[in-house]
Formats: C-alpha cells, structure tokens, sequence
C-alpha cells in the first residue's frame, strides 16, 4: 500500500526539468542546491516552512512564500513546502485561539468568545473580517509571529539534532559492516 502511495505521488510530481520550462518555477528549479538534502539545506527548509506556515495561514500563499523564502536562505525547497502543511484545517483553529490567546497575555485585546462563536456556527467571511479588523487584529498577527518565530527555532534546532544523529548512524552501520567483513 505505501509504495503504491509512493508510485502514485513520484508519477504525479514534475521533474525539475519540467518545473524549469514553467516561467513561475523556472528560476527555483535552475538551483539545483535548493533540492539537495544536505545537513544545512534541510534544517533551513524545516525553519522556513514553519515559520511561513504558520503565520500566513493561507493554504496557496503558504508554499509559494515558502519557496521564495528559500531562495535567499538556501533552504530546501521540497521539505519547506512540506512543513507547511503542519497548519492545516485541523490544526488551523488550534494556532488561531493559541496566538489569540498569547496576544492577549502581552496586553493586547482580542476576544477569544466571539472567535469561538464565530468558528463554532460557520460565520461568514464579512463576519471575520469584522472581527478581525476589531482589536482581534494586532493579537491575532502578534501571537501568530511569536509562535511561527519559536517554531521555526526549535524546529532547525531538531532537524539539524536528527540530521546529525541520522549520519552518524549511517557511519556506525558502515563501519560495523566493514568490521565484519
């Protein structure tokens, strides 16, 4: 069943030489290192695509600003696309109430009832964007940068932990296997 899955989704990706005609991705894919896994590229993407993430909260402006923040940080592209699929529908409301709620211990003033009311029957676009442009706005964007800051730390903290820790057991394995030889 997984390597169906991984047919499926390798058969469906475009090449990079594909995304080099494309005029959008052309420039992305002509850089070749922004698609190497090494052990500064990957942290990199990790951090990049948390921090886009979870602070745009749009699902098309999330992977576009991942890429492009990629290109001056030499981030991997694949993997920072990737992250930011940690916000999504389920896990959106959850960083929304957190950042709300963050915002509001720093003194800003945002209710957190009227979100949940909204969220719970389905509000309209007109409704959110009322409550949002109330004082929910500068919680809700001071939350969501303090989160999206501290995950992107942690998170090129514990991808450059687990690159390290990934290549030093692929050496170990090497050697044990020589040494049996």
């Amino acid at each position: 069943m997984r390597q169906k899955i991984a047919t499926m989704v390798r058969a469906s990706m475009p090449t990079r030489e594909q995304m080099e005609r494309n005029r959008l991705t052309g420039r992305l894919a002509a850089r070749a290192e922004l698609w190497r896994f090494t052990r500064r590229s990957v942290p990199r993407g990790v951090a990049i695509g948390l921090l886009v993430g979870i602070f745009a909260m749009i699902p098309g402006v999330q992977i576009a600003g991942a890429a492009a923040m990629c290109l001056p940080f030499r981030g991997n592209v694949p993997i920072a696309a990737g992250m930011t699929f940690l916000s999504n529908p389920a896990t959106t409301p959850l960083f929304i109430a957190a950042s709300l709620a963050l915002g509001n211990w720093f003194g800003f003033h945002a209710d957190v009832a009227t979100f949940m009311a909204l969220f719970e029957r389905g509000a309209s676009v007109t409704e959110w964007t009322g409550w949002l442009l109330s004082d929910a706005a500068p919680a809700l964007i001071f939350g969501l940068f303090v989160i999206s800051v501290v995950a992107a730390a942690l998170g090129y903290v514990i991808a450059a932990f687990a690159w390290r820790w990934w290549t030093v057991h692929k050496r170990r394995t090497r050697l044990a296997m020589r040494v049996e030889q």
